[in-house]
């Protein structure tokens, strides 16, 4: 050494240490691409050392890069080895100072390891001197080398720094050595060159990671493969939306009418469900669909059946109800449908509920049953063919074992015919039409009471004679249109002995109006084949039906599905036609049509030439017959079993619709759906319709 210095005072920590303590460190940076030879020479530095100048007596023994420990503005030095790394410990003198060195109060990047060039080392800013509070995402992004090391971040000091401390490490760039570089040396991260440790580093491929909350700024560009076909996306799933919501059911709305506007132009051609019979068109879908009237199940020898007057008669229809599980509610089979009402035409005791029918075991099942519903006690069902199957002339007959038992009274079982232009149960529909049966004549009989103050009459008077005036609501003007009624049975008890002892019996009726005096018809004309087992009953009607009907005792084990019986009837329509009534095919008793003949102020009443539909109900009211509750409990639930129904026809005269010439009914129901599909209206007028006016009583 040259000259003798005092050092600068040290904190207390340094003033302890020995003066041979001594500590040798390599430098981190060569001065040039000359001394890289040099360069792989461990510098000493020695601290607290007996000489005067600690520094110049180093320098003195030391030919390699030397970096002083006091401040400098040397300018930066060239850059580390290209392609090879030093050894953490040179093979120096060993160290003579246990002195922990202090870390700076800032931190800055070595960049271990890696090449850079003489022009990118000195274009870089000192990192201490560097404004922290300025440094951010942006610097980061467009200033930071490709990668630092773990202590390229700042690292606080435990003691802080003076500004005229002469120990203070310089930055990276100066071309003398920093103490701080010695803990490179130690470095725990090996190799970790772009590992996040302080939470104001910015990793570089990571945007969202701004400590300092910037906003780093992307170019935008739209107009990709990438972005167009995102757009085409979006663009397909919103249309679908749109064409589901609103496309789809503006098209069903239009298509009705393109449909009924090409069918208007072309006649030649049928559309969907135009194809099918007028009375089913515009039904639902069918659960229980057949492919024609008759049952495939139907036995060749019930293919043709022997009328009253010795000629085979065709069947035109049949229903074996062979398939097992059959329900009946609306829409779901072509022929049948069960009801949801209350029959408060005769005040009932039951809610008929499409439940209780079904197919079981090869038969119908209309099952009666103690079960509360809609405030009543009891619950059955209704079966009906209204306004699907329908049938003019012929014979129908039925295969039942009726339900209960046959000495027990109360229960209402029945098997029965209306006229289509009437819906039983329906009494807006069946008002003023319902039990009339008239010729086209207009008199006292079309008209409210008969016209009759004796009370022989409580009807309303027909709605549909035919002197209806021109342009009235009628469906084929100059006709008696009406809803006749002709019963295959209805079921009730009588006593058949002075012991008291019950059996079963059936009434085979007709019902007419209006009603001859005192509800008396002409017995001349009519017939009773077996007087032992068959009788003209004693109630002839009352002030809304007149009553023509034949009592027929019963066998008792046709009950309860121990035994099954046909019941059936064979009919002419018109005055000069017939009914003829029959049980185990066997004919009871008989009506002609002059039977009904003019009577009084009243004119002929016919046999029904009105398409007629088939009901099938199990019910009970004390307006049929005595009821007796207690004993009907011992077997409900009751039921009605079915086996078929067929109906035949004479060869050349098949009429199996609900629109026979002269007769249509289908039309006039559409034209009224109220008072066909609405139960709880029971007038017309309440149904806001007008009756049609009539030249015998009002002026045209």
């Amino acid at each position: 050494m040259s000259q003798k210095r005092v050092p600068p005072p040290l904190p207390p920590a340094r003033r302890s240490l020995s003066a041979a303590n001594t500590l040798t460190i390599p430098p981190p940076f060569p001065t040039s691409h000359q001394n890289q030879s040099s360069a792989l020479s461990s510098p000493r530095i020695t601290l607290n050392s007996s000489s005067e100048d600690l520094l110049q007596s180093e320098r003195a023994q030391y030919t390699g890069p030397i970096r002083n420990l006091t401040p400098t503005s040397t300018a930066p030095s060239s850059p580390i080895f290209p392609s090879h790394e030093r050894p953490f410990y040179s093979p120096g003198s060993p160290a003579h100072s246990s002195e922990n060195l202090l870390p700076p109060s800032k931190g800055f990047s070595s960049h271990r390891f890696k090449n850079h060039s003489t022009e990118s080392n000195s274009n870089n800013s000192d990192y201490y001197f560097h404004n922290e509070g300025s440094r951010d995402s942006f610097d980061t992004f467009n200033t930071r080398p490709a990668s630092r090391d773990p202590f390229s971040s700042p690292l606080h000091s435990p003691m802080p720094w003076d500004t005229s401390d002469s120990l203070r490490p310089r930055t990276r760039d100066s071309d003398e050595e920093s103490i701080y570089q010695v803990g490179e040396k130690f470095d725990i991260f090996a190799h970790a060159d772009d590992l996040i440790v302080y939470p104001k580093d910015v990793e570089a491929d990571d945007e969202l990671h701004a400590p300092d909350g910037k906003r780093i700024d992307r170019d935008f560009n739209f107009w990709t493969r990438r972005g167009l076909v995102n757009l085409g996306g979006l663009v397909l799933l919103i249309g679908g939306i749109l064409f589901l919501f609103i496309g789809y059911p503006v098209i069903f709305f239009v298509q009705n009418y393109v449909l009924e506007s090409d069918h208007a132009s072309t006649t030649a051609f049928c559309r969907g469900s135009e194809c099918l019979p007028p009375n089913i068109q515009n039904q639902p879908p069918l659960k229980n669909a057949r492919t024609g009237l008759i049952d495939p199940d139907t036995p060749k020898s019930a293919l043709t059946r022997t009328a009253s007057d010795g000629k085979q008669w065709n069947l035109v229809f049949s229903d074996e109800f062979n398939v097992d599980g059959r329900t009946f509610y609306p829409g779901e089979d072509p022929f049948w449908e069960a009801v949801d009402i209350w029959y408060g035409a005769t005040q009932d005791s039951e809610w008929y509920d499409p439940n209780q029918i079904t197919t079981k075991n090869g038969v119908l099942e209309i099952t009666f049953d103690a079960h509360p519903t809609h405030g009543l006690r009891y619950r059955s069902g209704m079966l009906q063919s209204w306004n699907k199957l329908c049938f003019t002339g012929g014979i129908i007959e039925a295969s039942v074992s009726l339900p209960g038992r046959g000495d027990v009274s109360g229960l209402w079982p029945g098997f029965w015919t209306m006229g289509n232009l009437g819906r039983p149960g329906y009494l807006a529909s069946t008002e003023g039409m319902w039990p009339y049966s008239y010729d086209d004549v207009c008199d006292a009989g079309i008209t409210a009471n008969q016209s009759s103050t004796d009370g022989i009459s409580a009807l309303p008077g027909m709605r549909l004679p035919a002197c209806t005036c021109k342009g009235a609501d009628h469906p084929t003007p100059g006709k008696s249109r009406s809803a006749p009624e002709i019963d295959v049975f209805e079921a009730s008890v009588s006593v058949i002995n002075k012991q008291g002892s019950k059996v079963g019996v059936v009434s085979q009726s007709a019902q007419f109006a209006p009603f001859d005096v005192w509800y008396q018809p002409d017995y001349e004309y009519m017939a009773v084949y077996n007087s032992s087992i068959t009788s003209i009953n004693e109630y002839c009607g009352g002030i809304y039906q007149q009553a023509i009907s034949g009592l027929t005792t019963l066998n008792n084990d046709w009950y309860d599905g121990k035994k099954y019986q046909t019941y059936g009837y064979e009919y002419e329509p018109g005055a000069d036609g017939y009914i003829e009534w029959d049980v185990g095919r066997q004919a009871t008793w008989r009506m002609e049509g002059p039977s009904v003949r003019p009577n009084g102020n009243i004119g002929q009443r016919v046999i029904p030439k009105e398409p007629m539909t088939v009901i099938l109900n199990v019910g009970m009211g004390t307006s049929f017959a005595y009821v007796e509750e207690e004993e009907i409990a011992k077997f409900l639930p009751a039921k009605m079993r079915v086996d078929w129904v067929r109906i035949y026809q004479p060869p050349g005269k098949e009429s199996i619709t609900c629109d026979p010439p002269g007769y249509e009914t289908t039309q006039y129901i559409k034209d009224h759906p109220v008072a066909f599909m609405n139960p709880n209206v029971t007038t017309w007028e309440a149904a806001n319709y007008t009756r049609p006016k009539n030249s015998f009583e009002n002026t045209c």
